[in-house]
């Protein structure tokens, strides 16, 4: 399947996990009888920790909801991706990367950082084409080419088709990001129906798999692999049961795809993050605005703070020997 009718079976695909998506929000927003009051949170005597280059926002938030998937330009405040103070120096020089959720988040950051390093990426993403478009200006504005495309990753037919365009217009493929998820909490294990398990399954697990499967074959040896986990695959979270699970499988899926890989030079790795300030997290519940502050830290991390341990784990410079390992990247837990 080719040419702008692949295209609209595509784009059609995505619409139409994304109405799965907003139904599976929809009825737990329903059976918690959500609203914007909120809980509030528990003060505490010391302050948040900064420790980066600049500093990073921290709780209270404004309280905020959005349908899923979730549109980084409306989140407040605006996540910080841009990473002015990291400075390029050729690690990904001459490469070409393809990174699903790359629109906005942790995946914005990352095609941000990548382009800095030399490297031209290809963004996966479903509906949100206004983040998209802001994350291919962000990638050019670093020197790089961007490709957008539009499409459902737990369909195996987009993951090959979104290598084959990758392929064909940036040249090669020597990084792939597998970074693209749904979540949505539940608070009553009776609450977790089998249409919301099986779109975290299929997003989530399906989703890397295919991906994984249609890029390994393009794929040189010196290539890399780099897995989106979460602090949830190592402590489970006992309102993402289901999301857990996956990120646990991923963490697994990490490990055993990098032992198969080693005859093919590729290597294979994950970043653990835990809480960080993206789409993701208004689009799941409805206040968020003590998000992050229950960590040691007591902020979430921002996007550019999780990004440099991609393009470490990303460039052969820096990780040659370092496969089927997991990064946990979770603010002193």
């Amino acid at each position: 399947m080719s040419g702008a009718g692949a295209d609209e079976t595509f784009e059609k695909g995505a619409k139409r996990a994304e109405r799965q998506e907003r139904a599976v929000q929809s009825k737990v927003d329903a059976a918690e009888g959500r609203s914007f009051e909120g809980k509030g949170g528990k003060e505490e005597d010391e302050a948040p920790m900064q420790a980066g280059a600049r500093a990073y926002p921290v709780p209270p938030f404004p309280k905020q909801h959005q349908v899923k998937p979730g549109d980084e330009a409306a989140l407040d405040p605006a996540p910080m991706y841009d990473a002015p103070f990291y400075r390029g120096s050729g690690k990904l020089e001459g490469k070409a990367a393809l990174i699903t959720g790359g629109d906005s988040g942790i995946g914005r950051a990352v095609a941000v950082l990548f382009a800095r390093e030399g490297c031209d990426v290809a963004i996966a993403y479903l509906t949100e084409d206004r983040d998209a478009q802001d994350t291919k200006a962000a990638v050019e504005a670093e020197g790089r080419r961007c490709l957008l495309v539009c499409g459902d990753v737990a369909d195996a037919d987009f993951a090959r088709a979104a290598v084959d365009r990758t392929l064909r217009e940036l040249g090669r493929l020597d990084v792939l990001v597998n970074n693209a998820a749904f979540q949505e909490h539940v608070e009553h294990f009776e609450q977790l129906t089998e249409a919301h398990f099986d779109r975290t399954l299929k997003t989530n697990l399906y989703g890397y798999f295919h991906m994984a499967k249609a890029a390994v074959p393009h794929m040189p040896p010196g290539g890399a692999i780099v897995m989106t986990g979460s602090v949830t695959g190592i402590s489970g979270s006992k309102e993402l049961l289901d999301y857990s699970m996956t990120k646990g499988g991923i963490h697994a899926f990490t490990r055993a795809l990098a032992g198969h890989l080693i005859p093919k030079g590729i290597r294979v790795n994950a970043v653990a993050p835990g809480p960080v300030w993206t789409p993701l997290n208004p689009a799941d519940k409805s206040d968020i605005s003590q998000f992050g502050a229950k960590t040691p830290m007591k902020r979430p991390a921002q996007p550019e703070e999780i990004a440099p341990a991609y393009v470490f784990l990303a460039s052969p410079q820096c990780s040659s020997y370092i496969t089927g390992e997991i990064l946990p990247i979770i603010g002193g837990y």
